[in-house]
This record gives structure tokens, C-alpha cells and sequence, in this order.
């Protein structure tokens, strides 16, 4: 039995949401100056970067950085979340076709675990 029983139930992400991954992905795919294993890579090193611009963006709006102080709002943390949640979501789909499969499933799997333990 769950210890959340108020939680709701998992939802498979929208399909608007696949529909405009696969179209990014397309335009990436056209648009890249480096291809084949190297590109391959360098789409998924970029989740770095957009990972390293969250903590930009959570160090300015925090004021932790003296010299510069607030510099960023928290809607720029969460844009720059979604960000990388983008981008993680296109490094899957360049890795697979079946990307909505593999991340529904794996998502089910994080949530029975969770909120099934």
C-alpha cells in the first residue's frame, strides 16, 4: 500500500509534448554543424550547460555572488529548469525513436518505487 494515498496517479506526458520533441529534434538534426558520433555527443554534453545555467541562474537570484549581487529572478531558474528538461528530452529522442516509450516507462518505474516503497 502506498504511503501516499492522496498522491495522484502518474500521467503519460502530453503528446503535444513528443510532437514538438520530435519536430526540435528534426531541426536540430538538419541544423548541426558536427554529425555523426561527435554530434551525438556534443547534445548531450549540452545538458551541462543548461545545467550550469541553472545554477547560474539559482546564484543570481539568491545574491550569493558580493560582487554582483541579485541578478536573476526565480522565474529565470525555472525557465532555465525547463530548459534542461528540453534538452534532456531531446538527447533521448536523438538516442532513440522510442523516446516517449523509454521515458513513460522509466517514469512509471521511478514513480512505483517512490511511491510504492
Amino acid at each position: 500500500m502506498s504511503d501516499h494515498p492522496s498522491s495522484p496517479p502518474p500521467q503519460v506526458p502530453d503528446a503535444g509534448l513528443w510532437e514538438s520533441i520530435d519536430g526540435l529534434c528534426g531541426w536540430l538534426d538538419a541544423n548541426r554543424p558536427v554529425d555523426g558520433p561527435d554530434g551525438l555527443l556534443l547534445r548531450i554534453l549540452k545538458l551541462s550547460e543548461e545545467v550550469g545555467e541553472v545554477a547560474q541562474a539559482v546564484i543570481g537570484a539568491t545574491g550569493q555572488n558580493p560582487r554582483k549581487g541579485t541578478t536573476h529572478t526565480w522565474d529565470d531558474v525555472r525557465s532555465e529548469l525547463c530548459d534542461v528538461a528540453v534538452t534532456a528530452l531531446l538527447a533521448l529522442r536523438t538516442l532513440t525513436p522510442d523516446a516517449r516509450e523509454v521515458f513513460t516507462r522509466h517514469l512509471d518505474g521511478v514513480t512505483r518505487r517512490s511511491l510504492d516503497a
